[in-house]
């Protein structure tokens, strides 16, 4: 097992204190830190106590770090990425692709000759990108679409003359007709729509009418920080989700959905296929984001764990991840598994050693994290709280 050297993302909705104080550093930072990267992505890899970046270490010896069973599902790449997601502001209204969809958009693009970097590139890689946030703090999100008929009346409450072509594609085609219309609107009609819109929503709110005021509080607010954007319109027919630390949300492919603010462990299958759908100055590739969108509307379950090897697991129906959260104490457990693991101390003091005694000990303090390959014999003890990823492959 090894200590990892992991790096923050320094993305401008990011919090200038959640991250800086979980790695004992000065806060408020002077630079937005809005996550924490753990595990062996390209982009940025953390590096093992050698110096090495971890894919790198990877593929010099798969079998060992990944276990043979990963190694045959996913190849010599570590399929999950762990993350501290800190968001001061709203990300971007954004869905990810299914592996299918995103095999054939990556093969397109590569044929195409379209590069890595050009902002208007679609699809960077061939996998999906299934993702499960666990709450550390209260945080907010959109997640899916909420049922048609409240969406409906979410929208004619507001009384506008402008939101008429959009309730009657909403009530007419849904919102495989709906959402379309809105994305495609001109910068200037779209712009008077979101002002329209953002003015009424803040009557309500200054009224402090309870039906649906943390809707349209959040509309006034995205339309501040992204003026004349669709996705404020687009956020109406959200649900709206407010999770207590220690609830998640699991966001398969094709769910549209936007982190609103909070700080929260973050679990993704490696990959980098972002879908944008408002909220944004980047790229929107509307053709690939209806393809890939999933219209279906109801409303999203919060996840509560359930009693696992190790501790509480937030079980998920894809190979790639997997999450537990571990309370240790003074007594020593086990944490070994079949595939390769991250694992990060949120929490206190772990002290991790190989099972049959007398091997090493790799402390993890507040803030630290560990790469535990495939198989190898580990326990854990405290106090502490470890967050563990790992793969789903049995």
């Amino acid at each position: 097992m090894w200590h990892l050297t992991s790096n923050v993302r320094h993305y401008p909705w990011g919090s200038r204190t959640v991250i800086p104080e979980l790695l004992g550093r000065p806060a408020p930072a002077e630079l937005p830190h809005a996550e924490l990267w753990m595990g062996a992505h390209p982009d940025l890899p953390s590096l093992l106590a050698d110096g090495r970046p971890l894919d790198k270490a990877i593929v010099e010896d798969p079998v060992r770090m990944l276990g043979p069973r990963v190694v045959e599902r996913f190849g010599d790449r570590l399929p999950f990425l762990m993350k501290v997601l800190a968001a001061e502001t709203p990300l971007s209204l954004q869905a990810h692709p299914t592996i299918e969809q995103a095999t054939a958009g990556y093969a397109a693009e590569e044929a195409a000759g379209i590069p890595q970097d050009d902002p208007a590139r679609t699809f960077k890689d061939p996998w999906h990108k299934p993702e499960l946030l666990l709450a550390l703090t209260t945080f907010e999100a959109l997640c899916g679409f909420r049922p048609v008929e409240e969406s409906l009346h979410c929208l004619a409450k507001l009384q506008l003359p402008e939101l008429k072509p959009t309730i009657a594609a909403l009530a007419r085609g849904g919102l495989r007709t709906a959402i379309p219309q809105l994305i495609a609107l001109s910068g200037k009609r779209r712009s008077h729509l979101v002002e329209a819109v953002a003015r009424r929503a803040g009557q309500f709110v200054a009224a402090a009418d309870p039906e649906f005021i943390n809707t349209y509080r959040w509309a006034v607010r995205l339309a501040e920080a992204y003026p004349g954007d669709p996705g404020v319109v687009i956020s109406l027919m959200c649900n709206h989700l407010k999770l207590a630390p220690g609830e998640a949300i699991f966001l398969p492919a094709g769910n549209l959905h936007a982190y609103l603010c909070g700080a929260g462990v973050e679990v993704m299958a490696s990959s980098d296929n972002v879908l944008r759908g408002g909220l944004t100055h980047k790229h929107v590739d509307l053709a690939a984001l209806i393809e890939v969108l999933d219209f279906t509307d109801g409303r999203v379950p919060v996840m509560h764990p359930v009693l696992g090897p190790g501790g509480l697991r937030y079980p998920v129906p894809v190979d790639d991840f997997d999450l537990t959260r571990c309370q240790l104490d003074h007594q020593a457990g086990s944490l070994t598994t079949a595939g390769p693991q991250v694992l990060l101390c949120t929490e206190g003091e772990a002290v991790l050693s190989g099972e049959a005694g007398g091997g090493e000990e790799l402390v993890l303090r507040r803030g630290e994290s560990a790469f535990v390959p495939a198989g190898e014999p580990v326990s854990a003890r405290g106090p502490a709280v470890l967050y563990r990823s790992t793969t789903n492959v049995r």
